[in-house]
């Protein structure tokens, strides 16, 4: 029999949680979102202040980085023009982000979902991520 671990709603807010206190330490309001093994949506928060077109983005970086299993930062050097993998990002309809701030979520090995955030540089977005990731598996 297959047991597969899934994020719960609970456990979405608390990476919510742990990203946005990141966001507010370094006073960059972000969009957020969370989303399971499948890169399905889970959760969103839209700080006050967070960009429009970050809501999207938000979503495609957490969908990229539990799809595929690896960070967006990760795909970004193979994109490049003369890489064999150039043009990636215009794939799945072009949900596949190599914009850093999308990291998967992984507990004992396993990836259980996605975390994506938008608004600040890619470091500020990725920093933020981790920062979520950091607080969940505080929390394990």
């Amino acid at each position: 029999m297959l047991t597969i671990k899934r994020l719960s709603i609970d456990d979405a807010k608390i990476l919510i949680d742990g990203a946005r206190a990141k966001a507010t330490e370094i006073g960059v309001p972000m969009c957020i979102a969370i989303v399971d093994e499948s890169g399905t949506l889970i959760a969103f928060e839209r700080m006050d202040g967070g960009k429009v077109t970050s809501t999207v983005i938000a979503q495609d970086k957490a969908f990229t980085a539990a799809a595929a299993r690896k960070a967006t930062h990760d795909y970004n050097a193979s994109a490049q023009p003369g890489s064999l993998a150039f043009g990636i990002h215009t794939e799945v309809g072009g949900r596949l982000s190599i914009v850093g701030g999308g990291m998967p979520v992984s507990v004992d090995g396993e990836v259980v979902g996605g975390i994506g955030l938008s608004s600040g540089t890619p470091q500020q977005d990725m920093e933020c991520a981790q920062a979520g990731i950091d607080h969940f598996l505080a929390q394990l």
